[in-house]
């Protein structure tokens, strides 16, 4: 499986779809809340691409509003809502999985030096 450089586990894993860019920016990125605009700059994303999928992850209760500031609306996740639950349980286990793979390549190169 190849993968581009800014590309997550998580897109690597499921794909990168439109929706799945959004969700995982915000998988990135839990301690910040964001406007549309910025979203979709940061994801380089067209604004039409965007709001088409923008719209079913609302439908969705993917997002909750967090807050507004003057005509602005601030969006996260909604950490409550079951599938962002099971997304971020998958993050977290392609996390480590990723991370004991780089273990055991690291000892075994480990291995080989001091072997040879």
């Amino acid at each position: 499986m190849t993968c581009r450089s800014n590309e997550t586990l998580v897109l690597r894993f499921l794909g990168t779809s439109p929706i799945l860019r959004i969700v995982d920016f915000f998988l990135d990125n839990p301690l910040s809340d964001y406007s549309k605009n910025e979203i979709a700059k940061n994801l380089a994303m067209s604004r039409v691409t965007f709001f088409k999928y923008w719209e079913e992850l609302e439908k969705s209760g993917a997002l909750t509003v967090s807050r507004k500031i003057g005509r602005a609306t601030l969006y996260e996740l909604d950490r409550s809502n079951d599938v962002v639950k099971q997304l971020i349980k998958l993050d977290m286990a392609l996390a480590r999985k990723s991370m004991q793979q780089a273990v055991e390549e690291y000892q075994n190169t480990i291995a080989a030096k001091s072997s040879g």
